[in-house]
């Protein structure tokens, strides 16, 4: 028998797993034991926080779990801050970590916590020690059978130090795929949101993240089909084409947003929580029933007296939806002209708010490549970029939405270019030093990686928003490093664009050149062409 770390790699390659982030360290040796034998290739990045984003980009751009390996105690505890990112934002994310052997009557052990699993099990789906190889094999099989029927979410499994290089039997075979299936709505409930489309006035559809493996046609056939209003979240940008008739865009948080809503005599929302970091205000502004289709039934609970809750799959709804409607061609009280100004007034506010951010934003659309991924961090330019910048294919921009981290961009963009296809790195000058280390990474990586930083030497919108408040900005300037000596220290190739066209060329130029490019922008360029 061989030990169970080097039967574990087995077991994770025999599942599809080709890549895993994570840093070695004296009480996880025994997990890369059988790491090249199962061909598995490992990413070394440069803090565990890192590591977890990195698996989470990974997930994002490949559909496919993101799997971290970590150490006991400060290993796990660095890596929950994107435990808790996953969580929020619905991502497939796999962490093993190891524990320590005994913690009740010893103290002063390295790596000791006090409840190691308790911990991890605050940011994830559930957290569980294997205290046998075969109830590692059992977790590790539990959470690949939820990544394919439930709402993915991380999952952490931890290993005691001794039983992870014990001998262990073989891990079981990967088993068939009878759990596999899309949970399909009933037909019953498909006739009755049929009827009430039909007898609407006003019908209004919103689309999360949820609805992003929705095909295209399917989207464009029911609101063709029902004439009616659309938006989309965050996360839901790309399901629905920018040029669609009375599309409104990702402006849930737009001033007016909510009296319009409030319009709407029929709102089906599909594959969203429409949580508060969805609309940034108190309410989403709905006075007719919502229909709202879920896979989670957490979500579904939430629905109020008048809401009616469908558990299915966003994909299998609104395919029988459309078969329901037929060849039904509504007609619907929405005006399309005065519609398309409310968004374009919207866009305009969003203008007035981040002056040149807009500009930018237009500027880089234009130029860049489709199928381009871009992970975002928590900074102004995203912000703006999230409501202005259309996309055409849904699940290429992704942002941390929930628990809105720091730190978040270039990690995953490391993850996401990992996987293959060009990516961009968007994050301001102060959030980008959180995980400014990963700089190693992508450059021991060799990835032709845009990075994008914002640099208005400042935390801009904190800055803001104390104004705002009437409160002296405190606490809100840095000073920021000598970003082309950065770049040369880690070996990345350096821009300072002082126009939109320079950045644009910058840009493109980044996505071929072999290794990553630290590209530093200044507000001042939004007004230079």
């Amino acid at each position: 028998m061989r030990p169970l770390g080097v039967e574990l790699a087995a077991m994770l390659a025999a599942r599809g797993v080709d890549t895993i982030f994570g840093i070695p360290g004296v009480h996880n040796i025994e997990l890369y034991r059988g790491i090249e034998d199962a061909k598995i290739r490992h990413v070394l990045a440069r803090h565990e926080q890192g590591a977890g984003f990195m698996a989470d980009g990974y997930a994002r751009a490949t559909g496919k779990p993101g799997v971290c390996f970590v150490i006991s105690g400060p290993g796990l505890t660095n890596v929950m801050t994107p435990m808790g990112q996953g969580y929020s934002d619905s991502v497939p994310m796999l962490v093993i970590s190891t524990v320590l052997d005994e913690t009740a009557s010893k103290r002063g052990q390295l790596h000791q916590m006090r409840d190691q699993e308790g911990a991890a099990g605050t940011v994830c789906d559930w957290s569980e020690t294997a205290q046998t190889a075969e109830a590692a094999y059992a977790l590790v099989d539990r959470a690949f059978a939820e990544f394919e029927t439930s709402r993915a979410r991380p999952k952490h499994i931890q290993i005691p130090i001794a039983v992870l290089g014990a001998p262990a039997p073989s891990p079981p075979t990967p088993r068939g795929l009878a759990i596999r299936g899309k949970l399909a709505p009933n037909p019953r409930d498909l006739t009755y949101v049929a009827s009430l489309l039909t007898a609407a006035d006003k019908p209004l559809f919103i689309f999360g993240g949820g609805a992003k493996r929705v095909a295209t046609k399917q989207i464009f056939d029911i609101l063709k089909r029902s004439a009616a209003a659309s938006f989309v979240t965050y996360a839901g940008r790309g399901i629905v084409a920018p040029d669609t008739p009375r599309f409104l865009g990702s402006h849930l948080a737009s001033g007016g947003a909510e009296a319009l809503i409030g319009e709407a005599d029929l709102i089906i929302a599909v594959g969203t929580e429409l949580a508060p970091t969805d609309r940034w205000r108190p309410n989403l502004g709905a006075k007719a029933p919502i229909v709202r289709v879920d896979i989670d039934p957490e979500m579904l609970s939430q629905s109020k007296n008048q809401d009616f809750a469908i558990r299915a799959d966003a994909d299998l709804f609104l395919c029988g939806l459309n078969v329901e409607l037929g060849n039904s061609n509504l007609s619907s009280a929405w005006d399309e002209h005065a519609l398309s100004h409310t968004r374009a007034r919207w866009t305009q506010d969003v203008t007035n708010a981040r002056p040149g951010i807009v500009t930018v934003c237009d500027a880089l659309r234009a130029a860049l490549p489709e199928k381009l991924r871009i992970y975002s961090d928590m900074t102004q330019f995203a912000y703006a970029a999230k409501e202005v910048w259309d996309m055409d294919t849904p699940g290429l921009w992704h942002h941390p939405v929930g628990f809105g981290t720091l730190g978040y961009a270039l990690p995953a963009a490391i993850g996401g270019a990992v996987s293959g296809g060009p990516t961009l790195a968007i994050a301001g000058d102060y959030g980008f030093q959180y995980t400014i280390q990963e700089l190693g990474t992508a450059a021991e990586l060799d990835l032709s990686l845009p990075i994008l930083v914002w640099d208005n030497e400042a935390l801009g919108e904190i800055r803001d928003n104390m104004v705002e408040a009437q409160i002296a900005p405190n606490a809100v300037h840095a000073v920021n490093p000598k970003w082309e000596h950065l770049a040369a220290a880690y070996g990345c190739a350096y821009a300072a664009p002082k126009t939109t066209d320079a950045l644009c060329e910058a840009t493109l130029n980044a996505l071929n050149a072999g290794r990553p490019t630290l590209i530093v922008a200044t507000p001042e360029i939004s007004s230079s062409n």
